[in-house]
C-alpha cells in the first residue's frame, strides 16, 4: 500500500526500484502492518484490556515483501507480575521458511516494566559523529508540537500515506468488525476503533511538522517500533494532538538511527492515551554525499 508513497520530493524504500538500487531483494510491506497478526492472540490472553493498555514493543530482523508468508507466535502469558498491574508475553514472528522477521514484547499496563525497545535502547553505545542526522539532537521537541491530527475512514493521509483507513481495512491482515464503520457501534466502547497498526500512522502522517530535518535526498525505514495504549481505545473520526521528542540518536554498519517518542493527547481533555517510540534507520549509503561528509568529518570509512 505505500508503493507510490513519497517524502522530500522522492519515492520511499516501498517503491521497487529503490529497494533494488539501495541491494534489498524487494519493496517492503509496511512493518507497522505485521501487528495486526498478534491482535487477536495477544486479545484472547488479556481481553479486552489488549485495546485499552496493551503494548507491543518490536525490533525488525528481516523485511517481507508482498505475498510473503508470515506467522506470528505468542508464548504463553506469565502470570507472575513483572510490576504492578503488569502482564507480558513475548512475541515473534517468522516466514514460512523460518527466516526470523520480528521479536519483542507485549505487556499489559499500566506499568509495562521493561518492554523490547526499552531493553535495546538501554544498550546503545554512543554514536559517532553523524553524518546524515548531524543537525539533530536528543532531547529536541517537534517544532509543530502539538500538532493536531484525526483519522476518519476515507480520507488519503497524503504523499506519506497514500491510502485511507477504508482502503486499509479491506486488505487488512486480521479483520475485526470493531474497527469498521458498520461494526463499531457494536465494540465495547460503542465506537469504532483504529487498529493497532493504523496507530502508527496517526502518529507519522504529519511527521513533516516536526523540524526533524536530515540530510538529504536519503532513505529510511523503520528498524523497530512500538505502540503503547495507555488509555484507548483510540476512536476513528475523533481529534487527537500529538508531541514529538527525540530519545536517541544511534548508527549500525549500514543506518543512522533517528528515535523518536510520539505522546497521543485526547484533544478534548488532554489525556495522555497512547506513545509511539519509532527507530527510523535512514540508510547511508542512500544520501550520495555521505562518504564524502565522513571522510571530513574523519568517519572510518568500512
Amino acid at each position: 500500500m505505500l508503493a507510490h508513497q513519497e517524502y522530500e520530493g522522492h519515492v520511499s524504500i516501498h517503491d521497487d526500484a529503490m529497494a533494488e538500487k539501495l541491494g534489498f531483494s524487494g519493496a517492503p510491506i509496511e512493518g507497522p502492518t505485521h501487528f495486526s497478526q498478534f491482535v487477536p492472540l495477544l486479545h484472547a490472553q488479556f481481553g479486552n484490556a489488549w485495546f485499552e493498555r496493551g503494548c507491543i514493543s518490536a525490533h525488525y530482523q528481516n523485511m517481507v515483501v508482498e505475498g510473503e508468508e508470515v506467522r506470528a507466535f505468542v508464548e504463553q502469558v506469565n502470570v507472575e507480575q513483572v510490576a504492578p498491574g503488569a502482564k507480558r508475553a513475548a512475541i515473534y514472528s517468522e516466514k514460512r521458511d523460518g527466516t526470523p522477521v520480528l521479536t519483542g514484547t507485549a505487556t499489559i499496563g499500566p506499568d509495562h516494566g521493561l518492554t523490547e525497545l526499552d531493553r535495546r535502547r538501554a544498550a546503545l553505545r554512543p554514536a559517532e559523529q553523524l553524518v546524515i542526522l548531524s543537525d539533530l539532537k536528543v532531547g529536541q521537541l517537534g517544532a509543530g508540537n502539538p500538532e493536531s491530527v484525526r483519522m476518519g475512514f476515507d480520507e488519503s493521509k497524503g504523499a506519506l500515506y497514500p491510502f485511507s483507513l477504508e482502503d486499509k481495512l479491506k486488505v487488512i491482515t486480521e479483520p475485526c468488525s470493531w474497527h469498521t464503520r458498520e461494526g463499531g457501534p457494536g465494540s465495547p466502547w460503542g465506537r469504532a476503533v483504529i487498529p493497532l497498526e493504523m496507530i502508527s500512522v496517526l502518529a507519522q502522517y504529519s511527521s513533516g511538522q516536526s523540524g526533524f530535518r536530515s540530510k538529504g535526498p536519503s532513505v529510511g525505514l523503520f528498524a523497530a517500533l512500538e505502540i503503547k495504549l495507555i488509555d484507548g481505545p483510540l476512536f476513528v473520526d475523533h481529534p487527537y494532538e500529538l508531541e514529538r521528542e527525540i530519545v536517541a540518536l544511534s548508527e549500525s554498519k549500514r543506518t543512522e538511527s533517528n528515535w523518536i517518542r510520539t505522546r497521543i493527547f485526547d484533544a478534548v481533555d488532554r489525556r495522555l492515551v497512547a506513545e509511539v517510540l519509532l527507530n527510523s534507520a535512514t540508510v547511508k549509503d542512500s544520501y550520495a554525499c555521505y562518504a564524502e561528509e565522513a571522510r571530513k568529518l574523519g568517519k572510518k570509512l568500512d
